[in-house]
Parts: C-alpha cells; sequence; structure tokens
C-alpha cells in the first residue's frame, strides 16, 4: 500500500580519495572546482548518507529505515537483513589499478566480522568508461588450493594465477563473494553491491600509503574466503525485458537494468523493493525530482506511482531487490528468452 508522505529521496553523496583515484570521475560528475587530485569514489546511496530534500532533510537513510521499515526498504530483504539498508550503489573511477582482493560472504561475515555490522558483500559492475586495452583480474585462471596460493603469494609469482578479462563501455560483470578481484586503471564503472565495506587485500604490488607505510594485507582472512577455481562467469549478457528496458543482470541480493526512454513512462510501483534510478546520460525527473547525469535518486517501496520523464532522452540505471522465481524469471520468459539464456544473467 502506498503512503501518500512518502517522496524520492535524494541523498548527499559520499566523495572517497584514495591513492589509486584521479579526477575523471569528478568532471564526469560536474563537481565544482577544484577537484581534488585523487578522487576515486562517489557513494550515491548509502545507509550513512544524509537526505537532503523534503521533510526528512538531514535525517540519515539508515535512521529512517529504522523508523519506517517497509515503507522505505519494502518487504523482500527485510527477513534477511531487517531493518538495514541492503544496498550500495557509487561509481569507482580507477586512474591506477586497485589492489588484488576479496570479499567474504554472509556467512563468513557474520560469523568473524560481526563487530564490524557489515554483511557479505557480491557486487556487479556495468563499465561507465574503458580506455582502449583496460582490463580488470577476474578470478582465476586455473584451479589451486589455499597452500599453493599463499605459496604463490609467497614468492611473487601471484600474477600468474590471476584471470585477465578485458572490458570496454557497455560491459556488465557480475562479482560474486569469494572472487578474486581487481579493477586496473583506465576504467570507470557503476556498482551495485552488498551494503559491506569488508575487503581483504591480498596483493598490493608493494604500494605505500601517504605515510610511506606498505600497505596493510589481510592474507589470512582471504585464504578462508577465496575461491580456488576458475570463475565460470565473465561478462554477463544483457536480456531485453520490453522495449527500452533491459536486464543487465540479477542475484538473490539485486538486480541492475538499463532503460533508455525517449518518452515519459509510468513507474508501477511495487511494495516489495524500493528503487535506486542513477542517470548515466542525458536528463529525467522521477516524479517532481529532476537528475542529471552522475546524480541518483532512492523511490521508497511504498512511494506512490509516478512517473519517470525524459528530457528529451536518458539512459538511467535501476537497481532492485528482486523476487527471481516469482518475478523476474516468468518476465523474462515472457519475453522469449530461453532457460539458458536466463540463467546466464539471473545468477544463483
Amino acid at each position: 500500500m502506498s503512503n501518500p508522505d512518502l517522496y524520492p529521496l535524494r541523498l548527499q553523496r559520499k566523495l572517497d580519495r584514495r591513492l589509486w583515484g584521479g579526477q575523471r570521475l569528478a568532471a564526469w560528475l560536474d563537481l565544482p572546482r577544484p577537484w581534488p587530485p585523487d578522487l576515486a569514489e562517489s557513494w550515491q546511496v548509502y545507509a550513512d548518507n544524509a537526505i537532503s530534500n523534503g521533510p526528512w532533510a538531514g535525517e540519515s537513510l539508515a535512521a529512517l529505515c529504522q523508523r519506517l521499515g517497509a515503507e522505505i526498504l519494502g518487504t523482500r530483504s527485510m527477513p534477511r537483513y531487517g531493518h538495514d539498508f541492503p544496498l550500495l550503489a557509487k561509481f569507482l573511477d580507477a586512474n591506477a589499478r586497485l589492489s588484488v582482493q576479496v570479499h567474504p560472504d554472509d556467512a563468513y561475515a557474520h560469523r568473524v566480522e560481526a563487530h564490524t555490522g557489515f554483511h557479505g558483500k557480491t557486487e556487479a559492475w556495468y563499465i561507465i568508461e574503458a580506455q582502449p586495452g583496460a582490463h580488470l583480474i577476474y578470478g582465476l585462471n586455473q584451479s589451486c588450493d589455499r597452500r599453493q596460493f599463499a605459496q604463490a603469494v609467497a614468492d611473487g609469482t601471484l600474477e600468474n594465477l590471476l584471470n585477465i578479462l578485458p572490458v570496454q563501455a557497455g560491459d556488465v560483470v557480475y562479482v560474486p563473494a569469494g572472487t578474486l578481484h581487481a579493477i586496473n586503471e583506465g576504467i570507470m564503472l557503476f556498482e551495485i553491491q552488498q551494503t559491506s565495506d569488508l575487503t581483504y587485500r591480498v596483493y598490493d604490488y608493494n604500494r605505500c600509503d601517504a605515510q610511506g607505510r606498505l600497505r596493510e594485507l589481510h592474507l589470512q582472512k582471504a585464504l578462508d574466503v577465496i575461491d580456488y577455481n576458475p570463475p565460470r562467469l565473465g561478462k554477463i549478457p544483457t536480456l531485453v525485458l520490453e522495449p527500452g528496458r533491459e536486464l543487465l543482470v540479477a542475484c538473490p541480493y539485486f538486480a541492475m537494468e538499463r532503460w533508455q526512454l525517449m518518452q515519459a513512462r509510468e513507474l508501477r510501483r511495487s511494495a516489495e523493493s524500493f528503487d535506486i534510478w542513477t542517470v548515466l546520460d542525458g536528463e529525467a525527473c522521477v516524479g517532481d525530482e529532476p537528475l542529471r547525469r552522475g546524480e541518483s535518486l532512492l523511490a521508497p517501496a511504498a512511494l506512490p506511482a509516478s512517473t519517470l520523464d525524459p528530457d528529451p532522452a536518458a539512459t538511467l540505471l535501476r537497481c532492485y531487490v528482486p523476487d527471481l522465481d516469482r518475478e523476474l524469471i516468468p518476465a523474462l520468459q515472457r519475453a522469449g528468452h530461453t532457460s539458458r539464456q536466463i540463467a546466464n544473467t539471473v545468477l544463483r
């Protein structure tokens, strides 16, 4: 049931500087100058971000979720995560290569990292820009075991085990928890992930932090969670749901769609999940809220029906918590996709 007091929520983005950041993201987001030399990430929708519009301006998204529960979150994520906002949407710019790293799943995070309050971290990337020759590290290129992997780290031959995945703009990559990975230089992307900042750094090319110290590694925890087999996935094929609407990837934690709009569309609301809308190109209004390139908005689950209106055309990403079996897979079947095609994009 909709709540007439709810409205689309704009959030104050969190800008994060890292040694591998640059200035490309600041330019793409059209941030005011002067730009920092090392802007790495913009956390667009995150539990700790403050609301910047309407009656709840200044309140954190986390606090609003605690108070309103399913009216913001919907009913799908609450059995798993209660009143926690379950997703983090961000932009990321790799001016230099990131460390080789891995993330834990929910079971490990809740058992070993319970003091952090974080869940596991499965994520997916939509590549916005990629320089010629850009590539990712994505899993291993051969099977090994814990001892062999640790030995490769110790003797400096780990790079021989790493699988290289070339990417270009428009590619979608799914990174389940346990997948060893790194974003290398020349790539700017949008990331949707479980709400977690648990990262186990395995290898960092002997780089030092701002104080001249070697960056900390987390090898023992990484060894606990790494998938030691080559990944069965690579780039995820896109499936058309209806004209102008494509499914990029879906898993139990999130779904990501690309909407390419040339005219206004009515948004049919579901009380089962919120929507995160992010503009990649052009401008659009979600209800009465205008969005430019690089801006995001959260539509609460109990928001009354509204429209999505491009000006005059726009490309947006929509992220939400899906019901794979009752809604998403049947919709893909109605669109004419085979079971094999669906299994390559809807991932368990």
